[in-house]
């Protein structure tokens, strides 16, 4: 094998210097390509810590709150464990990566990558939706160089507009393609749990897509808007992280004979795990283990419990799963729930000063903010037989 075809690339100082010590420790990358794959690992790493960063807002406020163990997405130890939450950190971690790189790609940042302008000069597609609708009508147009549109059939929108493909679209088939080199070359393993990791890899890589939005610009005389070059751009990291978070609750457990199982990379294991994922969609999120208990402390496993975390029973705008949270971390997990006064320093009475500075007052004030304690021995028992038998509690 030479040299040239496997590239080791440490990546620990930029891990260091972008996530600090408790990010995603993963040691090195193994990759096959060129050295000129050496210009992605900074945005790749970006990608691996936004992707860790959604997970903390989604997980805000639930049992498992994405620790810092969750960041160690090294295949070899701590994540050989394929539970529902394991699913959910491979999927936005990789989706984290493809969108930074393809963020990257629109801005210019790589020499070698640039708009996706495979679709431009075509006649845009509508929903099946609303296909029935809309009446079809040819025109006769002209659009300067960037569009090279001069003769076509539009489908025509409600009020007569039409579109066609065109502008500077979101690159993500570069995306995708440069993060695979780097995220499933993490996966080294040839089980079950491996071919789980790669196949929640890909449903983040997918949600990417899924998420995209059309953007527009009207062309026609005096603004009439009669037809519009539409082009498809990323949409905000929070939506895909919302659409990764139902995909979560919407988990499938895959349901496999353990005799087969066991037999590790035989022919016989592999035509069980074939078999099983037959059935699932791409798009899905898949996981093999049932959740532990995250209201306890476990060490070996990285699990610190609710113990001592802050849950929010007051406050402006909060949703109804916020609300709850007291109960979900504290009462149902055997806590109490303690109120705490903390003093908080806040700027306020900001005033704006010709020319052009912003003064402000340090403003001090009394917070109460609510965690979860152990029970006084005198109280009554703690109630942790309701936590269990309730699906998958976070």
């Amino acid at each position: 094998m030479k040299r040239s075809t496997f590239l080791i690339l440490s990546v620990a100082g930029v891990y260091g210097t972008i996530l600090h010590a408790a990010a995603w420790s993963v040691n090195n990358f193994l990759m096959t390509g060129p050295k000129a794959y050496l210009t992605y690992s900074s945005s790749v790493a970006a990608g691996a810590h936004s992707g860790m960063e959604e997970c903390k807002f989604q997980f805000g406020w639930e049992r498992w709150n994405c620790p810092e163990s969750a960041l160690q997405l090294s295949t070899h130890n701590r994540l050989r464990s394929a539970t529902r939450e394991t699913s959910f950190v491979h999927a936005i971690s990789s989706a984290g990566v493809m969108y930074t790189l393809t963020r990257n790609c629109s801005m210019g940042d790589f020499e070698s990558c640039g708009c996706d302008d495979s679709r431009n000069g075509r006649v845009g597609e509508l929903p099946s939706s609303l296909r029935p609708h809309v009446q079809p009508l040819r025109f006769q147009g002209r659009i300067g160089p960037d569009g090279a549109v001069l003769h076509l059939a539009c489908i025509c929108l409600a009020g007569g507009r039409g579109w066609v493909w065109g502008g500077c679209s979101d690159n993500v088939e570069f995306g995708e393609r440069i993060s695979k080199l780097f995220v499933d070359a993490l996966e080294t393993g040839h089980d079950t749990r491996a071919l789980i990791n790669l196949h929640n890899n890909e449903a983040g890589r997918l949600a990417v897509k899924a998420t995209m939005k059309r953007a527009c610009k009207c062309h026609g005389v005096s603004g009439s808007c009669s037809i519009q070059t539409c082009w498809l751009q990323l949409a905000e990291f929070r939506e895909i992280g919302n659409y990764l978070k139902i995909k979560y609750d919407q988990a499938h457990k895959l349901e496999m004979d353990k005799r087969r199982m066991r037999a590790g990379n035989s022919a016989d294991s592999r035509g069980a795990t074939a078999e099983t994922f037959h059935h699932v969609h791409a798009t899905e999120l898949i996981f093999l283990e049932d959740s532990p208990d995250y209201c306890t402390r476990n060490a070996s496993l990285g699990h610190h419990g609710t113990e001592g975390r802050e849950c929010l029973q007051t406050g402006k705008n909060l949703s109804q799963w916020e609300k709850r949270s007291c109960r979900r971390l504290c009462t149902e997990c055997g806590l109490r729930v303690e109120e705490r006064r903390t003093e908080v320093v806040a700027s306020c009475n900001c005033k704006f000063h010709w020319c052009c500075t912003v003064r402000c007052e340090q403003c001090r004030q009394l917070v109460a903010k609510h965690f979860c304690t152990r029970r006084d021995t005198t109280a009554a028992a703690p109630n942790h037989i309701k936590r269990r038998n309730k699906g998958h509690k976070r």
